[in-house]
C-alpha cells in the first residue's frame, strides 16, 4: 500500500485532481470531509465542541455552525488550540480506520490524502509520497474571485495565510502543474498514476 499526500495552495485545483485520482482507482481521504463528519450531528464530537464553546456553536438545524466556529477561533489562538485538541485527534482516528480498511481490501492500494495543509502543519513524514497541485498565484487569485466570489485583497490574504509555494515545491516528490488547461491534467496525472502503481506493485 502506499500513502500518498496530496497538496497544493487555495484555488491550485487539488479537488481536480483528487477527482482523477478517485476516477483511476485510488481510495481518496479528505480531510475537509472527515472533520465535517466527526463533528455531524449526533457525533460525540459535536457535542464536545458544543460542550467546549457553549450552545452559540448549534445551528438551528442542530449542526455545527462553523461560520460561528470560525469567527471565535480566527483571531484567538487559544481557542483554536483547544478546538483542534477537540477535533484533531477524532479525525486521525477516523483516518486510521479507512487506511486499514483500503489495506485490508487490497494490500497494493493507492491511498490518497487530500490534505491542504501539510507544509503547515509539519506533517510531511506521515506520506510515503507527496504530491503537490501547483498554480501561479495570478491564476490561484483568478480562481478564488471568478469561482468563489473573493475580492482580490481577500484572496491575496487567503493565499499569504498558508506555506508559500517555494516551501511546497520543496517537499514534493511529484508536482501536477494546475495552470489553467484541465486537458493537460490527465498525462501529468497518468505519469504519477504510474509511478506509484510500481511503487506499489
Amino acid at each position: 500500500m502506499r500513502n500518498v499526500g496530496l497538496t497544493g495552495g487555495i484555488g491550485a485545483g487539488k479537488s481536480e485532481v483528487t477527482r482523477r485520482f478517485a476516477a483511476r482507482g485510488a481510495t481518496i481521504v479528505d480531510a475537509d470531509a472527515i472533520a465535517r463528519e466527526v463533528v455531524a450531528p449526533g457525533t460525540p464530537g459535536l457535542e464536545a465542541v458544543v460542550a467546549e464553546f457553549g450552545p452559540r456553536v448549534r445551528a438551528g438545524d442542530g449542526s455545527l455552525d462553523r461560520e460561528r466556529v470560525a469567527t471565535i477561533v480566527f483571531d484567538d489562538p487559544a481557542a483554536l488550540a483547544r478546538l483542534n485538541a477537540i477535533v484533531h485527534p477524532l479525525v486521525a482516528e477516523r483516518t486510521t480506520e479507512l487506511v486499514a480498511a483500503a489495506a485490508a481490501a487490497d494490500p497494493r492500494a493507492i491511498v490518497v490524502h487530500d490534505v491542504p495543509l501539510i507544509v503547515e502543519a509539519g506533517i510531511r513524514d506521515r506520506y510515503d509520497v507527496v504530491v503537490v497541485v501547483d498554480a501561479p498565484v495570478e491564476v490561484q487569485i483568478d480562481r478564488l474571485v471568478s469561482r468563489r466570489g473573493m475580492s482580490e485583497d481577500a484572496a491575496r490574504a487567503r493565499i499569504a495565510a498558508q506555506a508559500d509555494r517555494a516551501d511546497r515545491l520543496a517537499i514534493a516528490d511529484f508536482v501536477i502543474v494546475n495552470d489553467g488547461d484541465l486537458d493537460a491534467l490527465d498525462p501529468q496525472v497518468d505519469a504519477v498514476w504510474s509511478a506509484l502503481q510500481a511503487d506499489a506493485g
